[in-house]
């Protein structure tokens, strides 16, 4: 009896060679990166929720867009946040997601789910350099300059 079972494929695509990428050293320049790759016709309209991806030496890897909710929020599942970070190899991520409204204070469940992704990454040896929230009209919070993360 032959027992058939699917295969499984795991791909991460480099089209850009990471030796040429961004350094992330502070949230400024994570805050422009995720600034720069945001669909600016959405950006005041609906919640989206990105995972920047980094190497060891903090070059941007590339950035994975995990959801895109409603005005007032969007859905984050944490087991395919981690899934795309052990494809790709990230030894570190930044969380981002935008508040439509341009409020830029953090909700409590931002709070919980940012430390709930801190608890699981520590457990893949991942580090967790920040979660920015930005706007609509160009500012930004970082959770790590805050003393929130």
């Amino acid at each position: 009896m032959k027992v058939k079972v699917n295969e499984i494929k795991i791909i991460y695509q480099q089209k850009y060679p990471v030796k040429d990428a961004v350094v992330i050293k502070a949230s400024t320049v994570a805050a422009e990166v995720f600034i720069e790759n945001w669909n600016q016709d959405t950006i005041n309209i609906n919640e989206t929720f990105k995972l920047m991806l980094l190497n060891n030496s903090n070059k941007v890897k590339g950035i994975f867009e995990l959801s895109k909710g409603g005005i007032t929020g969007t859905l984050v599942d944490v087991r395919i946040l981690f899934a795309i970070v052990l494809k790709t190899l990230s030894t570190a991520i930044i969380l981002g997601h935008n508040h439509p409204s341009g409020n830029l204070k953090p909700s409590e469940s931002d709070k919980k789910l940012t430390q709930k992704i801190k608890k699981a990454s520590e457990m893949f040896d991942v580090k967790l350099l920040d979660h920015i929230i930005i706007s609509p009209y160009g500012d930004y919070f970082s959770f790590a300059d805050e003393g929130v993360l």
